[in-house]
């Protein structure tokens, strides 16, 4: 009986396929593996093609020219910020000064008001005008003819002043908020300017050391300079770019006069500035920035320049490319984000981009889009 369920239980032996049987197991199993094989394949999608060479340069390139057209849009919006920064303190000045005539006129009033206490004559008018609530007074300045003529006269000149002090108020309220919108707008021209130059850092380190030493040599050359390295478009410079520029520096000048003595002492100082870094946002005397050099160069001839490409074009007469003269302002590209300081030949000194210092170059070499002769 043991015996029996112990037989009972036992599996029944699995015996190999063989014969066609063998056959169209083995056709199943390769069909299935295949089915699984292509499944899993449509799934994936196909790797994206890595970038070549020419075309890291290119978006290099653009986000340059893109980190140009920010660094200006920071420079206007950094001029307005100035503005608003010095509207709010002229306008707290003016209302701690007319607080302090609020509290001579007051303090007049209550030497009148002691004398008058003193006989036992206090003037209701003047106890009004004591009070520490402006607000009734104001309301109730209909007291101020039960006063004297010169109580009226003094009781008048505060409510003015009073006035006076509200509004200057409302007009620092507005200008706090205009401040907070400038400042805020310089942030985030700032952050992009930041992350443009930082995602072209991170495509030139995609690229192999003679692909990225052919991309400086020809950037290079369209801007009218010698080879900048890596450490160049950090703002530092190596000894053989400062080279370079001092070779650029003590290069034989345009042969084209100046039209006048202070375009001429702006064209000097332009050429002092060769070799110096570009840094954006900058106006020297370390450093400059395109539209910083040509401010501080006609600044240096006792003229005064707005801030961005984009003001310095309406600055003076425009001219045409054929009408150039040493000191007119040259500027680039369609949207006025680029400029440069004439200096005769058809040749500029400008700054750059970053890690390329304030050099000479031909201005055919980016597309022109007008010329300003400041004076």
């Amino acid at each position: 009986m043991a015996a029996h369920r112990k037989s009972a239980h036992r599996k029944p032996k699995q015996r190999p396929f063989t014969g066609p049987a063998a056959r169209t197991a083995a056709t199943l199993a390769l069909a299935g593996a295949a089915t699984a094989t292509s499944a899993t394949g449509a799934g994936a999608a196909p790797a994206e093609p890595a970038p070549t060479a020419a075309q890291v340069r290119a978006k290099v390139d653009r986000l340059y020219h893109d980190a140009e057209v920010a660094t200006e849009k920071y420079n206007g919006a950094k001029e307005k910020e100035a503005a608003a920064t010095r509207a709010v303190d002229a306008l707290a000045d003016e209302a701690a000064r007319r607080t302090d005539r609020l509290n001579t006129a007051r303090h007049t009033l209550g030497s009148m008001a002691t004398a008058q206490y003193r006989t036992g004559t206090l003037d209701p008018a003047l106890q009004l005008a004591l009070s520490s609530d402006p607000d009734s007074y104001l309301e109730r300045a209909a007291h101020l003819d039960r006063a004297g003529d010169r109580q009226a006269s003094l009781l008048s000149n505060i409510r003015r002043q009073l006035s006076g002090i509200a509004r200057v108020k409302a007009r620092a309220d507005q200008e706090t908020e205009a401040l907070a919108a400038r400042r805020a707008e310089l942030d985030k021209h700032r952050t992009a300017i930041r992350t443009k130059l930082a995602d072209a850092g991170t495509l030139l380190a995609t690229l192999t050391a003679a692909e990225r030493a052919a991309y400086e040599r020809a950037a290079d050359a369209a801007h009218g300079g010698g080879p900048a390295t890596s450490a160049d478009r950090a703002g530092a410079g190596t000894p053989a770019d400062r080279s370079t520029a001092h070779a650029d520096r003590s290069a034989p000048r345009a042969s084209v006069a100046a039209p006048n003595s202070r375009a001429a002492r702006a064209v000097s100082f332009a050429h002092g500035a060769i070799g110096k870094p570009y840094v954006w946002g900058a106006t020297g005397p370390s450093a400059f920035d395109c539209s910083g050099l040509t401010q501080a160069a006609w600044k240096a001839a006792g003229v005064s320049l707005p801030r961005t490409t984009y003001t310095q074009i309406n600055a003076g007469q425009r001219v045409s490319r054929s009408e150039l003269a040493p000191g007119d302002l040259v500027f680039f590209y369609s949207g006025i984000s680029h400029v440069g300081l004439y200096i005769g030949g058809g040749q500029m000194i400008h700054a750059p981009r970053p890690g390329a210092p304030v050099r000479i170059a031909p201005i055919s070499q980016m597309p022109f889009a007008g010329a300003t002769r400041v004076a």
